[in-house]
């Protein structure tokens, strides 16, 4: 595989800019969480799943087909890694509804369910969710 001359950027460092972010469906990956908790990003974890997460992560089991609003109340930005495409809209209604902007990536040929803009990014592509108004903060 090739590489650019500028190696495309990370998940992080989209993230990175955001103060305070929800990861969706976290399983056995805390590395993005944990990496942003470091440096300085309040992150809340998700899963449907009572899962250990990294100290500096809060961890709420939730559904996001049937979510607790309040838990992603007050976020930038919702992510998730390797999100199933029956998952894509529910995310992205959440995101909606607390205004915060969506990004994540899908688990090998699975395209994504919504309108997206695609980001190429070390770990392969990162979609943004491009909604109705300005989803950019």
């Amino acid at each position: 595989m090739s590489h650019s001359r500028r190696d495309p950027k990370a998940i992080i460092d989209y993230l990175r800019e955001f103060d305070h972010v929800v990861e969706v469906a976290i399983g056995l990956r805390p590395d993005i969480a944990a990496t942003l908790a470091k440096s300085g990003v309040s992150v809340v974890a998700t899963d449907v799943y009572a899962l250990e997460v990294p100290e500096n992560v809060r961890f709420v089991q939730d559904n996001i087909v049937d979510p607790d609003i309040s838990v992603y109340a007050g976020a930038d930005a919702i992510y998730a890694q390797n999100l199933p495409p029956e998952l894509h809209r529910p995310a992205l209604e959440v995101a909606r509804e607390v205004d915060a902007a969506f990004y994540f990536t899908t688990l090998g040929g699975d395209q994504p369910a919504i309108p997206v803009e695609r980001k190429t990014i070390q770990e392969g592509t990162l979609y943004v969710a491009r909604d109705r108004g300005e989803q950019n903060k």
